[in-house]
This record gives structure tokens, C-alpha cells and sequence, in this order.
């Protein structure tokens, strides 16, 4: 179970390559390769190449010389390519939930909502012709009027977690096209395979050839990226160490960047809550796709006399959550995604059994026949955690939930706004003005109320505040267009006599 997942270089045939200009790339003999695990059995199910800085020069060469081009055709007719784009995805659907399974592990139905909730920012980018109108003001002065336009920023760089191979990605790519940029996707090399499909769907839609490229890869790779200086744009989500290297390392390029990073949501439970509906959604929000999720709801705050039920209900929900392979419909959590990342997640249970939080529910000694090897751990419940400890500070990402025990909504509050990351948090209660003066003062970025994971529609955008975002603008929706945009502001004369003369003043409207 604690098999490396570190690039090697081996004899052994690369499965998963590049792709750029329109067509995939193999990698080359003797370029490095790391594995791709199947996280329900534990075994390697194929490689995937990790590209060279030439390859990534290839790739963002290829998105410059496509740019122009893309970027001058109407914007009702990129659009068009993105309609059929999303007819193709709900036609390749299973078979892009089957990449998403068998590469990350999450249940076969949490990866057809990761599909569809990636194809609600496919639809909102179809509406490109709108989002890219204007403003006009007539006769700012004599004869003097003013416009607005938007234009696309040139190449762009997305660099995507594993957690979401489909939905992240589709939060990016889209839009940028929408807008007439060019694309370069650089996956997590943990699941790669689904971004190779979306780059054949997107082709088979009328995309045209070097438009929108696929370069796997580490470090390297994303370091290439980061320093190319035909890249425009990056946008990135992941942890918050990486987002802070990402944003230090881009901006200082000269790139427009958002970079998106890590969480420690936290959901309050106030004593007049519906405890049914709250404790449902702890199950969920905490454990579904195995705490995964950048949204997952790791931290309970518990207020005043309400602590006792929740833990209690809690404690008998946590341990029937069904464990299993993702192909198997009936599973509500699958594994983990990497042997190294079970150990790591291992590792902080154990950490707060030694700092001395109370271990209600132990999921480490879970066992699923069948898969023995997989990286399978059971939901962990921890009681009486407080601020001190590593699993209250630090993202987890995996199926551990901690209760924090308060006295009030102030401590509550307080509680969240202290933390360092603020990337999303919910309260759950039938007080209105509990929940009005929560969501006015908490600082967060995404608030639920009565909702657990309150990700907004794509007509929003996604992000969050303090370690949580690097970076002025959120993810797709609205921002997402501003950010793959510059603004520009036209004034016009049009003469219509002889010109006095050069003006050597200020110019001002007359």
C-alpha cells in the first residue's frame, strides 16, 4: 500500500503521452515516466510520460502560432464549437466517468456529478457573445464618443489537481476559449487520461489544431510553464504551498495568475439546527470521495449543548458508510488516490491520537475484499480537537472529520475567522439573523447556509480569501471572463474640418 508514486525511468511502454497541435505525442525513448495507479487494487495500471522543457515549448509554440487566428474568429462561432463540445461530452460521459474511477477512485456516481458540474461552466462559456459585450458612451465630447471592448490575453496555462480531472479543467479551458485565447492543460500526472479524451472531444467539436494542447508532467513541466515567455495567463488549483510558489514564480514572469490553494472548511451546528439534516450533511461534505474534495467539510463546530447528539449520531453514521471500489454502484466512498497519500492521511489520525484528541470512529483498520492492496481507508471521527492541533491546522484530504466544541456563535466565529485558510465553511440553523449576521461577518469566500458545500453555479465564480486564494479573481463564472481578458477603451474622433493645430495641453472634452 505504500507504494512510490515518484517519476522513474523504466523500459516499460509509456500509455499515456501528450497532446499538442492536434494530435498526440508519445513520449520519446528514454524520457521519464511515472506510474498511474489503480487506487482500488494498488497496481499500476499504466504510465504516463512527464514532459521536458521542449516539449513544453512545443506545446505553448503551438498555442502561440494558433492564437491569432482563434482569437479573430467571431465569437458566435467559437461559442458554436463549444455547443458541440458538450453535446460530445454527455455522449462520452460514461467514458469519462470510467477515466475518472479508475485513475482517482471516487465512486461512479460522484464522478458523473464531477461531469456535470464541469459542464455548467461548458454552457455558461456557450453564452461567450454576451459576456464580451462593452460599454458605449456617445459624445463624451464634441464630436468625441467612447467605447470598451474585451480581448483575449494570448496563451494560457492551466495547471489542474487530481481531485477533479474533469470538472477543474472545464472550470478553465472553456472560458479561455470562449474568450479567444489559446490553451495549454497541465494535469495532475496521478489521473491523467481524462484530459487526453477532452482534447479528441474538443477536436472532434471543430476546435481548430493548436488551439488547446495537453502537456503531463511535474515539476518540471510546470516550472517550464511558469517561465515561458509566451505564456500570458496561468490559472492553478491545488495546495496552498503550491499556489504561493505558482503565483510568486508567474507573476514575477510577468503573467496574470490565479492560483487557487488549500482548505479547512468548517461547518457550525448551532443547537436549534435540524440535527438530522445537519448530521446527513457532515456524512456527505466530510467523506465523499473519500475527503478529496478542496470543499469537503473537515472541521464541526459544535455549539453549546448540541455537541453531545452530534458526536453520538455521528459515531453510529460514520462506521456504515459503504467502502468500496468506485465500479461498484453501490459504493458511497471509494479509496484513497496514491499509496503515499493513504500514509500521509494515516499519518495525521495518528498525529491527533498523539496530541490527544479523542478518536471516536477508527477507519484505519478497515478492510474491503477484493481489494486488499487498494488504498482504502475508513471514515476517522475525531472529538474534542482544538486549535492547537495539526488536524485542526493543516488540510488533511481524506476522510477525517474533527469536532471542535464551542460555547457561542461569537466563539464559532471567531474560531473560522482566526483559521489561515478561508476557503468555504457552512452554518447550519433555523435563526435567521444567526444566519444573516454569519454570512456578513465570516470570512470566507463561499458560505453555505443549510448547504455544506456551498460551490456556486458557473454564472458565479469560485474562490476563497486569506491562504485559500492567490490572486484578484476568482475561477470561472464572471471573473473567470475577466480574467482571461483585457480591457481596452477606444475614444474616437471623426474630423470633419481643418484641424487647428497641435494641442499641447491635457487633452480635455469640449
Amino acid at each position: 500500500m505504500g507504494t512510490s508514486d515518484r517519476p522513474v525511468t523504466e523500459q516499460r511502454a509509456v500509455d499515456v503521452g501528450h497532446w499538442i497541435a492536434g494530435q498526440p505525442v508519445a513520449a520519446g525513448d528514454g524520457g521519464r515516466s511515472a506510474p498511474v495507479f489503480n487506487p482500488a487494487s494498488g497496481e499500476i495500471a499504466r504510465r504516463v510520460a512527464l514532459a521536458d522543457a521542449g516539449q513544453v515549448d512545443a506545446a505553448v509554440r503551438a498555442a502561440a502560432d494558433a492564437f491569432a487566428g482563434w482569437a479573430a474568429t467571431p465569437p458566435l462561432r467559437r461559442a458554436r464549437v463549444l455547443f458541440r463540445f458538450r453535446e460530445l461530452v454527455e455522449r462520452h460521459a460514461d467514458e469519462l466517468t470510467a477515466c475518472i474511477v479508475a485513475e482517482h477512485g471516487k465512486v461512479w456516481s460522484d464522478a458523473q456529478g464531477e461531469i456535470t458540474r464541469g459542464l455548467e461552466v461548458v454552457e455558461f462559456a456557450c453564452g461567450i457573445p454576451h459576456l464580451l459585450k462593452g460599454e458605449y458612451s456617445e459624445s463624451v465630447g464634441t464630436g468625441v464618443d467612447m467605447y470598451s471592448i474585451r480581448q483575449p490575453m494570448g496563451v494560457c496555462v492551466g495547471i489542474t489537481p487530481f481531485n477533479f480531472p474533469v470538472m477543474v479543467p472545464m472550470w478553465m479551458f472553456p472560458i479561455a476559449l470562449a474568450c479567444g485565447n489559446s490553451f495549454v492543460l497541465k494535469p495532475s500526472e496521478r489521473d491523467p487520461s481524462a484530459s487526453l479524451l477532452m482534447a479528441r472531444l474538443v477536436k472532434e467539436a471543430g476546435l481548430p489544431d493548436g488551439v488547446f494542447n495537453v502537456v503531463n508532467g511535474d515539476k518540471e513541466a510546470v516550472d517550464a510553464l511558469l517561465a515561458h515567455p509566451q505564456v500570458a495567463a496561468v490559472s492553478f488549483v491545488g495546495s496552498t504551498p503550491i499556489a504561493k510558489y505558482i503565483h510568486e514564480t508567474a507573476s514575477r514572469n510577468g503573467k496574470r495568475v490565479q492560483a487557487l490553494g488549500g482548505a479547512k472548511n468548517h461547518m457550525v451546528v448551532m443547537p436549534d439546527a435540524d440535527l438530522d439534516q445537519a448530521v446527513d450533511a457532515l456524512i456527505g461534505a466530510a467523506y465523499g470521495s473519500a475527503g478529496e474534495r478542496c470543499m469537503a467539510v473537515s472541521i464541526a463546530v459544535a455549539v453549546g449543548e448540541v455537541a453531545d447528539r452530534l458526536v453520538e449520531r455521528l459515531a453510529e453514521r460514520v462506521p456504515k458508510i459503504k467502502v468500496g471500489p468506485g465500479v461498484d454502484r453501490s459504493a458511497e466512498m471509494g479509496p484513497l488516490v496514491t499509496g503515499a497519500h493513504l500514509e500521509k492521511v494515516r499519518g495525521y489520525v495518528d498525529a491527533g491520537v498523539a496530541e490527544g484528541a479523542k478518536l471516536v470512529v477508527d477507519g484505519r483498520g478497515l478492510k474491503v475484499g477484493g481489494g486488499e492492496q487498494g488504498f482504502f481507508l475508513g471514515g476517522c471521527l475525531f472529538d474534542d480537537v482544538t486549535p492547537e492541533m495539526r488536524i485542526y491546522r493543516e488540510e488533511i484530504f481524506g476522510p477525517v472529520l474533527g469536532i471542535v466544541r464551542v460555547a457561542d456563535f461569537e466563539q464559532a466565529l471567531k474560531l473560522i475567522n482566526d483559521h489561515e485558510f478561508g476557503n468555504g465553511c457552512a452554518i447550519f440553523t433555523r435563526d435567521g439573523d444567526a444566519a444573516r449576521e454569519f454570512a456578513t461577518r465570516v470570512q470566507i469566500g463561499m458560505v453555505g447556509v443549510n448547504v455544506p458545500i456551498p460551490v456556486p453555479m458557473a454564472f458565479h465564480s469560485f474562490g476563497g480569501w486569506k491562504a485559500s486564494l492567490f490572486g484578484d479573481h476568482h475561477i470561472h463564472g464572471p471573473e473567470g471572463v475577466r480574467f482571461y481578458t483585457r480591457y481596452k477603451a477606444v475614444t474616437q474622433r471623426w474630423p470633419t474640418g481643418i484641424r487647428a493645430g497641435a494641442e499641447f495641453v491635457m487633452p480635455t472634452m469640449k
